[in-house]
């Protein structure tokens, strides 16, 4: 792996083309979205690409602008072979670590693929006690034309769950910022405190956590 493939932008098949001359017959891209937020889940995307075809404009999900996510998503859903994704809750994220969290929800988004892998592409991960071949390359997401549909896959599935809990907390700006350390969600912890759908666990969350306990107990004894 050198610099220059982590700095492309345009993923193509190589690695998919590579595993299937192994003998793979199905190659899954897998990847996540929502590991650095600070509250919401983390989603991970499988997508299973038809041998042969890369969607038009297919890149990290990041390097996307929201309404070529959004068509990209339902191209990919339309055409995939298969396509799933899966979903770990904050609960479950500070029970575990983001880590294992990121594990299960790769691992779900497996399982739940209408059909089985031969082979698996990952981002800078491996995943435990999975009989297939896998294959983890860092900055897989610019690389592979199936890891990249996989992100958008994830991300366009949890932008949907940030804008509903947008609505449900309101004051913390997570239609914008998605659940990350942006200036108006740290000001809206600040101000309101974690809501239900904060990791708690995690440093931002947990310092504000303690300040609001802080003033709860200082104006019971006050």
């Amino acid at each position: 792996m050198t610099a220059w493939h982590v700095q492309r932008l345009d993923p193509d098949d190589a690695e998919e083309r590579a595993l299937r001359r192994m003998g793979a017959r199905a190659v899954a891209g897998v990847d996540e979205v929502g590991r650095g937020s600070l509250a919401g889940p983390v989603v991970a995307g499988a997508v299973i690409l038809p041998a042969g075809w890369i969607p038009a404009g297919v890149r990290d999900s990041k390097l996307l602008k929201a309404a070529a996510r959004e068509r990209l998503d339902a191209e990919i859903r339309a055409r995939a072979v298969a396509w799933a994704i899966g979903v770990v809750g904050p609960a479950l994220i500070d029970r575990m670590n983001i880590l294992q969290a990121t594990v299960l929800a790769s691992q779900l988004a497996i399982a739940r693929l209408g059909v089985r892998p031969d082979a698996l592409l990952l981002d800078a991960l491996e995943i435990a006690y999975l009989h297939m071949v896998q294959r983890s390359l860092v900055g897989a997401d610019r690389l592979c034309a199936s890891v990249a549909a996989a992100s958008i896959v994830a991300k366009v599935a949890r932008d949907r769950m940030m804008d509903a809990y947008e609505a449900e907390f309101p004051g913390y700006g997570f239609a914008r910022n998605r659940g990350y350390a942006a200036p108006e969600h740290l000001a809206g912890l600040r101000a309101l405190g974690p809501t239900l759908i904060h990791r708690r666990t995690f440093l931002h969350v947990e310092v504000v956590d303690d300040c609001v306990q802080d003033r709860f107990w200082e104006e019971i004894d006050g």
